[in-house]
Parts: structure tokens; C-alpha cells; sequence
């Protein structure tokens, strides 16, 4: 799979790192972090050109972001029950709400590198809560760049060792979100509970 990645982004370059950007950031389940490691790294021989892979990955990163977020405004709540019972999505897209309904902005912000399995799903929730389109756009931009830079970045400084960096950064991805899920979660249960006791 990973050597597949490898010679996709080797023979097509930009077009293949544009691509699983945008379509990632759309649900489709494309591994658009290890395509932005080996872009990084074969920048780093040569064959690319890393400022062109970074803005690339950056626009179409965006790019599917605001896609996603207009989708869920102009299809609303009934299309995202919708999408719910189509594709069985119905607990990442309940954390997605979640996060929009109790963090807004930093929700946006935090899904699209932090707790990046719930991008897609936070981006047509915030488009369906009518979030302000200026903040989700602000917050949006700011993630995408962190989440685009650093893996771009790290292709790029360790790409003469890129199929051990690829196994180590799923690994630990997956980590790191879980346990970042766990404790956002435990957070807004804490704040739901302090709401119900004021109420009484």
C-alpha cells in the first residue's frame, strides 16, 4: 500500500498530492498524510518542489474544507441524517456536532489537525449550524496550515528514511487522536454537568 502511495506521488506529483487533499477533506478515505510525507520527501531528492507541494496541499486542503462546509449549509440538518444513514457515520458525526455546538470556531480549528478524523464531518456540521462563514474560514486556514506544514515538514527532513517515518507517524497519529478524543470528550461532559447544576 505505502510503495503504491510512494509511486503514485513519484509519477504524478502535484496533481495526486492536490487530489487526496481535497477529496480527504470530503470523507473520502483517502491516507492524504502519508501522501504529504512522500511528497515531502521526495521534495527533499529533488524530484519536487517543496514550497509547490506546502501551497498545493495547503489550497486543497482549504479548498475541501469550504466545500464540505457549503455542502452541509445548503443541504442542512436533513442531509446530514442523511449522510448518517447512508454511511453508518452516526458517532463521528454526533462528536463532529458536539464539537461545533459546545467550541464553534476552535472546534473547526482543533478537527482539522488534532482530532482530523472528524474534519470532514465537523465541516458539514458547521456549514449545516450556520457558523459564521468568516470565522469557520479564519480557523479553518489556521489548522489546514499546521496540519499541511507539519507533515509536509517532516516528509521533507526525513526523507531518506520515509517508509520508517510513515509506519511511526500512523502509528502515533492514531495515538494521539484517540487520547485527544478522550479527553475532548471528557471535557464537554464536564461542562454539560456544570450547565445542569446551575440549571438547578
Amino acid at each position: 500500500m505505502t510503495d503504491t502511495l510512494f509511486a503514485l506521488v513519484s509519477t504524478y506529483g502535484l496533481w495526486v498530492v492536490a487530489g487526496s487533499a481535497f477529496l480527504s477533506c470530503l470523507a473520502v478515505p483517502i491516507p492524504t498524510a502519508v501522501i504529504m510525507l512522500a511528497a515531502g520527501g521526495f521534495s527533499a531528492a529533488g524530484d519536487l518542489v517543496f514550497w509547490q507541494v506546502l501551497g498545493t496541499a495547503w489550497v486543497a486542503a482549504v479548498a475541501g474544507d469550504q466545500t464540505g462546509f457549503h455542502i452541509g449549509r445548503w443541504g442542512g440538518p436533513p442531509l446530514i441524517d442523511a449522510i448518517a444513514r447512508r454511511t453508518g457515520r452516526h458517532k463521528l458525526i454526533g462528536q463532529a456536532r458536539e464539537t461545533v455546538q459546545h467550541w464553534g470556531g476552535i472546534g473547526v480549528f482543533l478537527s482539522t489537525w488534532l482530532f482530523a478524523p472528524l474534519g470532514p464531518w465537523v465541516n458539514l456540521i458547521a456549514g449545516a449550524a450556520r457558523l459564521e462563514r468568516w470565522r469557520f474560514t479564519i480557523w479553518d486556514v489556521a489548522g489546514e496550515t499546521i496540519w499541511v506544514t507539519a507533515y509536509v515538514t517532516l516528509g521533507f527532513a526525513f526523507g531518506s528514511r520515509l517508509e520508517e517515518l510513515t509506519a511511526i507517524v500512523t502509528d502515533w497519529s492514531g495515538m494521539i487522536v484517540s487520547g485527544a478524543m478522550t479527553v475532548a470528550l471528557a471535557a464537554l461532559l464536564v461542562l454539560r454537568l456544570r450547565k445542569i447544576r446551575k440549571a438547578r
